[in-house]
């Protein structure tokens, strides 16, 4: 493409034309930005800068700058940015014969971010985030304000920036003050909330998508996203044309819909085959099945078209309203497909009926109980569990329109990877046929899998994923218990990396932890370095912030209600409500400021480190000792005298300081040639140095302060 074109097509260069005129007026703004939003040296005497920590300026010229004065520079001539980075810039395979499309992701730093609730902020300062402002510019986050944040991005080393759902989601039944953007509502099309009015009505929220995956792609970062393909809204715009693709109850079953109990069985277990009789003996289960009913369209056909047209004739109506009006049925939500879960039903979601009929290990149980009754669809531990539980008839229809989803991102925004929300329940064949038309596309493209379990990696690797999530959330932070120090050594095991997080959109947050900012930042640093996993940074995290984004895994009590009661977010979450992170911390650049060293030592040892042959855990003089050490040895080279040596230590105290005996044994031996002399790369507490404390079986003496990191080359 010669580059008159690109710039005519470019969404970003279009955007960068739509923001030009507004530069130069005679308005005043007291638009306020946090100064973290700077990281790439905004012109000062375009700004006004306030004591704690906001820049005020003309929102026009901010971001027109940041695309103008510091992504497009670094864009080469005649290049497309809009389609996926690996083919804007082919990679040439591994001869590994492990080698999987998409395994680039080994060598990334991952941020994952909430649009909406990452690009927050107050700007005219009255109180709230409004929809419409002082400027009638959006208070809540979009693409065009997330610009400003790839340069703080970069600064910390992120090379992808995995994003939270951006499709359209449904208000019905939502949950806090915007609803979840997880009850999807339309998987084809993007939150229209997220579209941003200061770039005006002709330039639409799909081209501000298209220009924000443009400027990543210009800076050397991937774009994931998260897909939902096993739960839909309970109002979507799929059930006008495929009532049957959803399971149906009676009106006045709704109040008493819960998931059954099974008093035979434990607390919370996975539906595994063998406890199907078991679950089928439970009057609750029968009592839960009868609340059932066939979708309208089946009860009646003609019925059903006639309301249809009606819907269609005055589309400002709510179609549910007719169903339950005509029919007396309802869509019916979703919840745990773990047996005996207490969690309440998902009232704002719906599964998709994956099978058109029931799971075949279940006719059994049916017929012993209801003989040849036709019982209609229901929503049970093993109808939606369908990696244990699969029917004869497919619905290949709905298969056939989850499957491009993927594709349908990738050819119109250029995306370079997803995570599967909850894939591993689904069908090993409607899974396939997700990642292999994907694949088709871009052999490239990255698979997260939503796998918590590490002893699931290899049979997620098995499937075609490159990595999965792990469980990193709930041991790291349990670095008292020794977790912490289980997990690091265990990782380079597993047959697929995984995330090395101390923290995730549905946890708690680290610095409300044990060990507050000490362990926080500790861990943060750390995860760079972890063997076989990939470090994964959750919004707000930079920031030290303390109000997590849900309760949805590993809360404890009082979670959400950890702000000062005076703090204007006091009680809310994220994901479900206006929410700003705290931006103006006083300790708001420390993070970034320390991964921007940190991050540049990852990327000249990344090569190394990802060959897992390279990599040696280190052991202390006795176990008891606070600290993790660990170490990678760089090949041999002809040209070199000598190995570099990549050392990484931790005091896992965030109280005290430590002294502590490194046993370099199985480094010396890996490595043949050897010095006494280091070099003190990194620490949070000192700046680079020499270090001579080896002894005379040339291991290395070390004091840590609490929580202290030290990067050390030999």
């Amino acid at each position: 493409m010669n580059k008159t074109n690109r710039n005519q097509t470019s969404k970003l260069n279009q955007l960068l034309n739509i923001l030009k005129p507004k530069i130069k007026t005679k308005q005043v703004y007291n638009y306020t930005v946090p100064d973290l939003w700077n990281a790439w040296d905004y012109d000062e005497k375009k700004i006004t800068k306030t004591p704690w920590g906001e820049l005020i300026v003309n929102p026009y010229h901010f971001y027109h700058e940041v695309i103008k004065s510091y992504i497009l520079p670094k864009a080469k001539k005649n290049i497309d940015y809009s389609q996926p980075i690996h083919q804007i810039f082919p990679i040439e395979h591994s001869k590994d014969y492990s080698y999987l499309g998409g395994d680039w992701i080994k060598k990334s730093v991952v941020y994952s971010m909430m649009i909406r609730a990452s690009t927050s902020w107050d700007h005219d300062r009255s109180g709230q985030l409004d929809h419409s402002n002082l400027y009638q510019l959006k208070e809540t986050g979009t693409f065009i304000k997330t610009l400003v944040l790839l340069p703080l991005l970069k600064k910390m080393g992120v090379d992808v920036v995995y994003m939270l759902p951006i499709s359209k989601f449904s208000l019905k039944d939502k949950k806090g003050e915007l609803g979840s953007p997880y009850g999807v509502s339309n998987l084809f099309e993007l939150d229209p909330n997220l579209k941003d009015p200061i770039s005006g009505d002709n330039f639409t929220v799909d081209d501000e998508f298209q220009a924000f995956v443009e400027a990543c792609h210009i800076l050397d970062m991937k774009v994931m996203i998260d897909i939902i393909p096993r739960t839909n809204a309970v109002e979507n715009d799929l059930i006008l044309d495929h009532p049957e693709w959803f399971y149906w109850i009676k009106c006045e079953e709704y109040n008493d819909y819960f998931p059954p109990s099974v008093p035979s069985l434990g607390p919370i277990l996975s539906p595994k085959p063998q406890f199907l009789e078991q679950v089928y003996q439970s009057h609750h289960v029968w009592k839960h099945i009868r609340k059932f009913s066939f979708d309208p369209k089946t009860l009646d056909s003609e019925k059903y078209e006639l309301i249809v047209e009606e819907y269609r004739h005055n589309p400002n109506q709510s179609f549910l309203e007719l169903i339950k009006k005509s029919y007396g049925i309802q869509i019916a939500p979703a919840f745990s497909d773990h047996i005996n879960d207490p969690q309440p039903p998902w009232t704002d979601v719906t599964f998709f009926r994956m099978y058109l009929d029931h799971p075949v290990l279940t006719h059994k149980e049916l017929k012993k109980h209801v003989g040849d009754e036709v019982i209609p669809p229901y929503i049970l531990f093993d109808t939606i569990k369908n990696n244990y539980y699969q029917g004869n008839q497919p619905n290949i229809e709905l298969w056939e329109t989850l499957s491009n989803v993927i594709p349908y991102y990738q050819s119109k925004f250029g995306i370079d990877g997803a995570r599967i929300d909850m894939g591993h329940a689904l069908s090993n064949d409607l899974l396939d046929m997700i990642l292999s038309k994907a694949r088709q596309i871009d052999p490239n493209f990255c698979f997260i899998a939503e796998e918590l379990e590490s002893s699931n990696a290899q049979k997620a690797r098995e499937s075609g994923y490159n990595m999965i999530i792990g469980p990193g959330f709930t041991e790291e932070p349990r670095f008292q218990d020794r977790r912490l120090h289980a997990f690091l050594y265990d990782v380079h095991h597993l047959s697929c990396p995984l995330f090395a997080c101390g923290e995730t959109h549905d946890t708690p947050r680290l610095a409300a932890r044990k060990g507050g900012r000490n362990a926080a930042k500790m861990l943060t640093i750390l995860n760079m370095f972890v063997p076989n996993a990939i470090p994964f940074i959750n919004s707000g995290q930079e920031v030290y912030e303390l109000q997590p984004m849900n309760i949805g895994l590993d809360a404890r009590p009082n979670e959400r209600y950890l702000l000062d009661q005076n703090d204007p977010f006091y009680g809310k979450l994220a994901l479900f409500d206006k929410y700003a992170f705290h931006y103006l911390n006083h300790m708001r650049w420390d993070i970034a400021d320390n991964l921007d060293i940190v991050s540049r030592i990852r990327k000249q040892y990344i090569d190394t480190m990802v060959d897992l042959n390279n990599y040696y855990p280190i052991g202390f003089e006795h176990m008891s000792i606070n600290c993790i050490g660990f170490g990678y040895v760089e090949p041999h080279k002809i040209d070199q005298q000598n190995n570099n040596i990549l050392l990484i230590f931790a005091n896992t105290d965030p109280y005290h300081d430590t002294y502590c005996q490194a046993n370099l044994y199985q480094i010396r031996e890996a490595a043949k040639n050897y010095t006494r002399k280091a070099n003190q790369l990194y620490s949070q507490y000192e700046p680079a140095r020499d270090l001579y404390d080896f002894d005379y079986n040339l291991n290395l003496n070390l004091y840590l302060k609490p929580s202290e990191v030290k990067i050390i080359k030999i």
